[in-house]
């Protein structure tokens, strides 16, 4: 029985089925001891078997083909609880801490999401994404933690309504930020996002990756990202600075490729985001206010 009513665990896996035994041998442990939701993403290694062989109280979701980070979309779609916690089969979430996040959650019903602090393994170092955003530059008055324009979507709690009422994950992203478009969906309906230094989740980073399929598709969807909800001049300016990384890494014409193919969905499903939520993204990625100057819409105007 669920001893916490109020947050169950999004377990996301694909191919990993050893490491998933041990992520959700600790979830189990947990002393909230929340509902795990497993959706395992067409695997061919045998994980939903040994799920259900091995930990039998999880509730299985299988999905039919590999989706992506969308899988998490199915996930949520079983739960029953106000608050729901992620986790990849390389993650899971230390003793308390989603109790914590249950209850600044309840304290605070604009906050959508709590990005927890992550502790990389082996080494038992903390992330240095978590460190940028320990510190953030935008205002954070009335919220329970650094106010952020993102999140880890292995390491984040979320509001469940927020996540339907913002659509889930976009199947098209497949992997990599993925998050971020989520994160723009949420803050265009006024959603916050916070960081909680004090909220722990460790990762043990898996080796079974695909790092340059992973890096291809990043810079697919960062393009896709900027046409989908960026000013016309913020847009090209990120185009630039995509670019300008995917040459570097030797991925300039493969990325823009992909992303030139599904050019017209970015077309058709293209929403401006509210002048703030672009103010702030400038903020946290260019480390300043909008130049009052640019050459583009009302949005661009110094922050006050």
């Amino acid at each position: 029985m669920n001893a916490n009513p109020r947050i169950s665990i999004v377990v996301l896996t694909y191919n990993r089925a050893d490491e998933l035994m041990g992520v959700l041998h600790s979830l189990q442990a947990l002393p909230e001891r929340p509902e795990i939701i497993v959706v395992d993403n067409a695997s061919t290694d045998g994980t939903a078997e040994r799920v259900r062989a091995e930990h039998p109280q999880v509730r299985l979701v299988r999905e039919p083909t590999n989706r992506g980070a969308a899988g998490r979309n199915s996930g949520v779609a079983q739960v029953r609880t106000p608050y729901v916690a992620f986790c990849d089969d390389d993650t899971w979430w230390a003793p308390g801490a989603l109790a914590r996040a249950a209850d600044l959650l309840d304290a605070h019903p604009r906050v959508a999401a709590l990005n927890a602090r992550v502790i990389v393994e082996p080494e038992g170092r903390t992330d240095p994404t978590c460190d940028v955003m320990a510190h953030s530059p935008l205002d954070a008055r009335g919220l329970p933690g650094p106010a952020l324009v993102g999140f880890m979507a292995g390491a984040v709690v979320m509001r469940t309504t927020a996540f339907l009422e913002a659509g889930g994950y976009e199947p098209r992203f497949f992997l990599g930020a993925e998050e971020a478009l989520l994160a723009f969906d949420l803050q265009a309906r006024g959603w916050a996002l916070c960081y909680r230094h004090d909220m722990v989740t460790h990762h043990h980073p898996s080796p079974a990756r695909d790092l340059h399929r992973r890096r291809a598709s990043l810079i697919r969807n960062r393009l896709w990202l900027a046409w989908l909800r960026l000013p016309l001049a913020v847009a090209w300016d990120e185009t630039r600075s995509v670019l300008r990384d995917a040459r570097q890494q030797g991925l300039r014409r493969e990325g823009l490729r992909a992303a030139m193919a599904g050019l017209p969905w970015v077309l058709r499903q293209r929403r401006v985001l509210p002048p703030q939520v672009v103010r702030d993204w400038w903020l946290v990625h260019r480390g300043g206010a909008l130049a009052a100057d640019a050459p583009s819409t009302p949005v661009v105007a110094q922050r006050q």
